[in-house]
């Protein structure tokens, strides 16, 4: 078998990869270079002009080979890899008939525990989405921001003390409502400094959540370790580093109890294998990262049957157009569903295995069509004093 084209598909809010063989198999992998979609579709075509000819069983060799080629990486460049990867994994799984986490091992799960994105401009739209989710049998409340998920065209205004009262007192409403039994993962955004983060965890700890997530911005491993070490929340990140020297470099300053390793931009499916594997051996769980399409979804169970080492996955509505457009409260009557020619169902919080050769999934064949691409603009909160707010 032999790659005979790479092509890129742009559509909605995604940048997909798709190569053809001529043995008529094709292979479908997304990028999560999310806002630097069209750096990562040209790094796509790049790529295509090597595998062209190539034989796409050897995915472990396409891999280092386009990894080692220049050695420049960044968001746009490994998604790209991580595109090609899945998409690879994909024809391998199709050409011996059987879903790609038999090619990785074997199940550790029949299924997979979901989290439910919570969103919300004000506390009680995030009470109604926490009611509604819990309606749905999920029992695990996620994305869920203790700063609420604000517009980035208005100016960040509150005190520090009132940002801290007001996050505990939001946090403290959902845990009331919801009970005992649900665990809320509490996304941050990045927003804080570390003495800020290490404060408020002492004010969210009362109400058990199962972690905090990113609660300063990625840049520094020691600071991270820092907020770990102080805090007795479990702290979450890792969804915007690339690669598993940076998840190693991670793990080794005990910077985070849970690895958010994004399968779309950490280098696919054999990225996140590797990046498993590290936190296995530092007794780590793996809450994969996911905000993108249902193909990003498929991709992601593939590696969270193969794996042991999974606490719980997040699932990104398909009812909506994007998930950025959900948090941004943009309506259309656009669903991702429609993208794609099926989409995993969610039953009692959790997700049954794909049985489907491959990764289990295909983009219905007009999907630029019915879904033009819209890149992501740039559009950065500011505080009242027209400093960056991180958000």
């Amino acid at each position: 078998m032999k790659i005979t084209k790479v092509t890129v598909i742009r559509a909605n809010r995604g940048v997909y990869c798709k190569i053809m063989t001529d043995e008529g198999i094709t292979g479908l992998g997304e990028s999560g270079a999310w806002g630097f979609q069209e750096a990562s579709a040209a790094a796509i075509k790049t790529f295509g002009e090597y595998l062209t000819g190539k034989d796409p069983m050897e995915i472990e060799h396409h891999w280092q080979y386009l990894y080692r080629f220049s050695h420049f990486r960044g968001a746009a460049i490994m998604g790209a890899l991580s595109a090609v990867d899945i998409a690879l994994w994909d024809i391998k799984g199709k050409a011996l008939g059987v879903p790609v986490w038999q090619l990785l091992g074997g199940k550790c799960r029949n299924k997979v525990r979901v989290y439910a994105h919570i969103n919300g401009k004000t506390v009680e739209e995030q009470m109604e989405h926490c009611y509604q989710a819990i309606e749905a049998g999920y029992t695990a409340l996620g994305h869920l921001n203790p700063f609420l998920d604000e517009p980035s065209d208005i100016p960040f205004s509150d005190t520090f003390s009132a940002m801290l009262y007001k996050a505990e007192e939001r946090v403290g409403m959902v845990r009331e409502a919801v009970g005992r039994e649900v665990d809320l993962c509490l996304e941050l955004h990045r927003r804080l400094e570390p003495a800020a983060a290490i404060a408020l965890s002492g004010k969210l700890e009362q109400f058990n959540p199962m972690f905090l997530e990113d609660p300063i911005r990625p840049d520094n491993f020691d600071s991270m370790a820092q907020v770990a070490a102080m805090s007795r929340i479990p702290i979450a990140t890792g969804e915007r580093i690339h690669n598993i020297f940076e998840f190693q470099m991670l793990l080794e300053r005990k910077a985070c109890h849970y690895v958010r390793a994004s399968i779309c931009l950490c280098g696919g499916i054999s990225g996140a294998m590797k990046i498993a594997a590290i936190a296995e051996s530092h007794h780590c769980s793996l809450v994969p990262h996911n905000p993108l399409s249902p193909v990003a979804t498929n991709a992601e169970l593939q590696l969270c049957a193969a794996i042991e080492n999974l606490a719980i996955a997040e699932y990104p509505s398909p009812d909506v157009r994007s998930t950025q457009d959900q948090f941004m409260g943009k309506k259309s009557g656009l669903r991702m569903r429609d993208m794609v020619n099926h989409v995993p169902e969610v039953k009692d919080g959790y997700i049954e295995l794909p049985t489907e050769p491959g990764i289990g999934i295909e983009l219905i064949p007009d999907v630029e069509d019915k879904f033009p691409f819209q890149p992501l603009k740039i559009a950065t909160r500011l505080r009242v004093d027209g400093a960056i707010c991180d958000q």
